[in-house]
């Protein structure tokens, strides 16, 4: 079985299904709350966890309730929490998601104690490839990349400036269309392979800037996108690490993110590899 080490963050999400994202200044009612688990690192443990792999998180959230509620389907889905760190100082971290019928959604993150994650004290444990994303401090993320031996993904989710030296490092970085454009030729320091998501169009991914593999996304009805990305990313590394070629591992990847679309929730959407393996 695959060893998959996440270091990312956790967040309680509070999704409210709106049908229509407000322009700005715009007051939207009547729409539906709802409260899941989430944080891109957490997503990206419970899939991987989901589709089969032994998985560690590395984390950090506050000392209150929400950090309960906010790990609970890890925690229940058996994903090792012996290196989730509390911190007495900050709460938990929150996103405040609004969600259209087609499944569009805006995204405002309050970071909380997932800014103050650190690897002080925390010895790294070993896997055969570690995910990082981006809603964590960035020389925490350096200072893993620059220490992990093995296979390292980097979502590189949200966009933001960071030390060159992660993308250099990186057998794998994830973006969607929008971070693709945001980063632009920096992607080119990247000396593995580099995943583009389109949404609806698919995926593709290429190596030293030719393309190796594209595929279209599964049909289905989504109604929920949030978490899609953090699917997609685990799901891949966890094929290619298990040696599929990147053709099978990118429509591997692109049908789980499809079918966590079908499901409102980051978390709760979250597929089985049974699920999968059904759709292929």
């Amino acid at each position: 079985m695959t060893d998959i080490l996440v270091i990312g963050s956790v967040n309680l999400d509070l999704s409210a299904s709106v049908s229509r994202l407000p322009a700005p200044g715009e007051t939207i009612t009547g729409a539906t709350l709802g409260r899941f688990p989430g944080g891109k690192g957490a997503n990206q443990a419970l899939a991987a966890r989901r589709l089969g792999a032994n998985v560690k998180l590395i984390a950090c959230v506050g000392d209150d309730a929400t950090a309960d509620e906010a790990l609970a389907l890890v925690r229940a889905g058996g994903v090792d929490l012996e290196h989730c760190m509390v911190d007495a100082n900050e709460p938990t971290g929150v996103a405040l998601i609004s969600v259209t019928p087609s499944g569009e959604n805006h995204i405002v993150v309050a970071p909380g104690a997932n800014a103050r994650l650190t690897l002080d004290n925390v010895d790294m444990p070993e896997a055969d490839a570690l995910i990082c994303q981006l809603e964590v401090p960035g020389a925490t993320i350096a200072s893993a990349a620059s220490t992990f031996a093995g296979f390292f993904c980097v979502n590189l989710a949200p966009a933001r400036d960071i030390d060159k030296s992660i993308i250099e490092r990186a057998d794998l970085v994830v973006v969607n269309e929008t971070e693709s454009a945001w980063y632009g030729e920096r992607l080119s320091l990247c000396n593995g392979m580099v995943a583009t998501t389109y949404g609806k169009a698919g995926a593709e991914l290429s190596l030293n800037g030719k393309n190796i593999a594209r595929t279209d996304a599964l049909l289905v009805n989504a109604i929920d996108a949030t978490g899609a990305g953090d699917v997609f990313t685990a799901a891949l590394t966890v094929a290619l690490v298990e040696q599929m070629n990147p053709a099978d591992a990118l429509r591997f990847a692109c049908t789980a993110a499809s079918v966590a679309t079908t499901i409102r929730g980051a978390q709760p959407s979250l597929p089985s590899r049974k699920e999968i393996d059904a759709r292929l």
